[in-house]
């Protein structure tokens, strides 16, 4: 039974503000476009954040942003651009936050686990949490700019253009960076072998 089902089917008393801000989602269509983009935002805030419980919670940021601007969206992007938009921009501020900068946490490699458990032999399984934990160290090593161009054109399957269009450039100079950054990743990912 989803959300909105299990809001209608109760008692209107006892609907609370999180009954009330589903059904609000379910009524202006927005609840599909979270469906549609929410595991691809969180993609993205992992690779950028590096912790799967901040990329958790900025996901939910992200999303409750853009619902609350929802009705000023001009259309001038897709929504997934405007959302990427939105995760970068968060995602962005979370790193140069006090808290980034000086906080240790103790978060775990549940999403490697979680991607790479269903069924495979803990030999599968243990490679490719290896793996994902060679890309990240080498996603981490590169400068914030070079990172965010190889996730959104190689992991997020982005164009030139939409790029373009979410980092403020011109295409060609997403396509001379990339090159760049596709290169400084090679150099950063090979010596984790």
């Amino acid at each position: 039974m989803g959300v909105e089902s299990a809001c209608l089917m109760a008692d209107p008393v006892e609907q609370g503000p999180f009954v009330a801000a589903a059904s609000a989602w379910a009524d202006s269509g927005f609840a599909g476009i979270y469906a549609a983009n929410a595991q691809a935002i969180y993609y993205l805030a992992l690779r950028l954040l590096g912790n799967p419980a901040q990329a958790e919670d900025a996901t939910h940021d992200v999303f409750l942003k853009a619902y609350r601007k929802f009705s000023g969206f001009r259309g001038d992007s897709a929504v997934r651009t405007w959302l990427y938009r939105i995760a970068i921009n968060h995602c962005r501020n979370l790193l140069q936050s006090w808290n980034a900068r000086t906080m240790v946490t103790n978060a775990d490699d549940v999403v490697w686990e979680r991607a790479a458990s269903r069924g495979d032999s803990p030999l599968r399984v243990l490679e490719t949490k290896e793996l994902g934990q060679r890309i990240q160290r080498a996603l981490d090593a590169l400068p914030p700019e070079y990172r965010e161009l190889l996730l959104l054109v190689a992991d997020e399957q982005l164009s030139y253009q939409e790029v373009a269009e979410l980092t403020g450039q011109s295409a060609d100079a997403v396509r001379g960076k990339l090159h760049r950054a596709r290169r400084a990743f090679a150099a950063a990912f090979a010596p984790t072998a």
